[in-house]
């Protein structure tokens, strides 16, 4: 009895079994600018919070972000704010400049495995987002920053949790980010490592050990993944 063999050699990414993406500036473009609205609104909640102006307001802000990782934890531990009531408050924003993605769509219609989104972002946000985007029910999860006890990306313990609290096998699992600070520590407990580079951030000059792929547009590339493990 004759025996076939095939010479073809497996995807390097038909192992992966959970998919992870990023929200803000990674399932929408970068040029929607979201930021610009949140950091305004982030601005105006701590100058109401401590009676100062905009300049000041601004210095906070950055002070706590740089001194305890997220803005949000800074107000929390030295203000005793309440995280929700800030979440909702900097996130009442327009999101009309956010368009539906086919293309991305259906390509994550078509992946196969697991997907989830970990955002620093809360939960109804996300999904307000999502939903422009038509991407509502295409997620198993999101992992937001409550889910993450509010030490967010690129914390360690950010990662641990994620993997934990959804059984994720880090080797079997990629993640998508446009920060390419939040990849190492992914990287770090062997996560496939994904950078969009889309001008959302001042990254580096070219693809570090952190870092296996390295993409500009995520819909194009993820259609262009689909069709080679569909055709293995």
């Amino acid at each position: 009895m004759r025996r076939c063999y095939s010479n073809r050699v497996p995807h390097p990414l038909a192992r992966i079994d959970s998919w992870i993406f990023d929200l803000d500036n990674t399932l929408y473009p970068a040029s929607c600018n979201l930021f610009a609205q949140i950091d305004a609104r982030m601005g105006g909640f701590i100058q109401d919070l401590l009676g100062v102006d905009a300049a000041e307001a601004h210095r906070v802000q950055k002070g706590f972000f740089h001194a305890h990782g997220m803005t949000l934890r800074g107000l929390m531990t030295e203000h005793g704010v309440d995280p929700h009531k800030f979440l909702a408050h900097v996130h009442d924003i327009d999101l009309s400049v956010v368009e539906h993605d086919a293309a991305l769509v259906d390509a994550l219609q078509r992946l196969p495995g697991r997907k989830f989104v970990f955002t620093n972002a809360d939960l109804p946000y996300a999904t307000r987002v999502l939903e422009r985007l038509g991407l509502e029910g295409s997620f198993e999860a999101i992992h937001d920053v409550h889910a993450m006890d509010y030490q967010p990306k690129p914390a360690a313990a950010a990662y641990a949790a994620l993997c934990a609290a959804h059984g994720i096998d880090p080797t079997r699992a990629l993640f998508v980010e446009d920060m390419a600070r939040n990849l190492p520590p992914a990287k770090a407990i062997g996560i496939t490592t994904v950078w969009i580079d889309n001008g959302s951030e001042q990254g580096p000059a070219a693809a570090g050990d952190y870092i296996d792929y390295r993409i500009g547009d995520l819909g194009v590339w993820l259609a262009a993944v689909v069709a080679e493990l569909e055709a293995v």
